[in-house]
């Protein structure tokens, strides 16, 4: 049996914390031996046998085998790239970048080290959603014409829509419901995007471009027609749900609203701790994850577009002519 994978966790904010506690006890094949944030006495916290300010002396600790990255996202393709250089495996949370031209600096400096890295779409790993992709990869319901994804937040005050950076909605709440459908819609290419968002809940804030809700119409190049939409105000719970309707059938996965979770750390709890697990099987087996930065491009294309429709009150054109 393999040592446990050594990891060095970068950011302890609240989805830090809750990776940290799934790297230092949930996880046999795995174990938390430090952990970095700028904000004094955050890695502390943690109570990791070693705690730093600056993420980049984590990743030259030499306990440290694989870096977990879950800091503002904005460091991130930095971050993947300094991993990548030290020879430390990378998993990173979602968005890995912000710019293509990041995404693309982090993939290339993965594959020219040779190191792992996945991207943090926890919903790959949710059993009903994962139950819902094999269905359609074994061709039960046929070919997919029709996919729907959801996310909607609980409600949101007014204190941290203020902080909100401008684009959030695209780039770190929807960019997982671009993966989850180009996922369940597998070997297609998204063609169009075009999407409309609003302050519907705290227009005072608009001037700066915050945005709380949106919904987003997507073509794929076989045909099918996707829709992403997300709200920061349900005020139900944590409400995140899959449709694809097919040629010979339909599926569907998450809660109904009544059932909705009260987090997300609630209604992804396995999901979290799975998409470890498979991490540090690929790091130990030397294989390729199931999440690559390459798919975590193709959703920050899909978010990108969404921006750039928004901006321009028309669709995008991705990847080619349309059909």
């Amino acid at each position: 049996m393999s040592s446990p994978l050594t990891f060095g966790l970068i950011g302890a904010g609240w989805i830090g914390s809750f990776h940290a506690e799934t790297l230092a006890r949930r996880l046999p094949n795995a174990r938390l031996v430090a952990a970095a944030d700028p904000v004094p006495g955050a890695a502390e916290r943690l109570s990791t046998p070693r705690s730093y300010r600056d993420p980049l002396e984590l990743i030259a600790d030499p306990s440290v085998e694989a870096v977990a990255i879950s800091s503002p996202a904005a460091s991130h393709a930095d971050l993947v790239v300094a991993a990548a250089h030290a020879g430390k495996h990378v998993f990173c949370e979602k968005p890995m970048a912000l710019t293509l031209d990041d995404a693309d600096r982090a993939i290339e400096a993965a594959r020219s080290a040779g190191i792992v890295l996945q991207v943090g779409f926890n919903r790959r790993f949710s059993p009903d959603f994962a139950h819902m992709h094999a269905r359609i990869v074994d061709g039960s319901i046929g070919t997919p014409q029709l996919l729907r994804s959801l996310t909607r937040d609980p409600g949101i005050s007014a204190e941290v829509a203020a902080r909100v950076k401008p684009w959030t909605i695209f780039n770190e709440t929807l960019i997982h419901d671009f993966d989850t459908l180009c996922w369940l819609n597998p070997g297609a290419r998204v063609t169009q995007v075009f999407a409309q968002a609003d302050a519907l809940i705290h227009p005072k804030f608009a001037h700066q471009g915050f945005l709380d809700t949106s919904v987003v119409q997507i073509r794929f190049d076989n045909g099918a027609f996707a829709v992403a939409e997300a709200s920061f105000q349900a005020v139900y719970g944590y409400d995140v749900r899959g449709e694809v309707f097919g040629s010979n059938g339909v599926l569907q996965a998450g809660r109904a609203p009544e059932h909705a979770g009260s987090t997300n750390v609630e209604l992804f709890h396995d999901a979290y701790v799975g998409q470890f697990a498979h991490f540090a099987e690929c790091v130990q087996a030397g294989a390729e994850p199931s999440v690559t930065g390459t798919d975590a491009r193709v959703a920050l294309e899909i978010a990108l577009a969404a921006k750039e429709s928004v901006e321009s009150g028309a669709p995008v054109v991705l990847n080619g002519v349309l059909q």
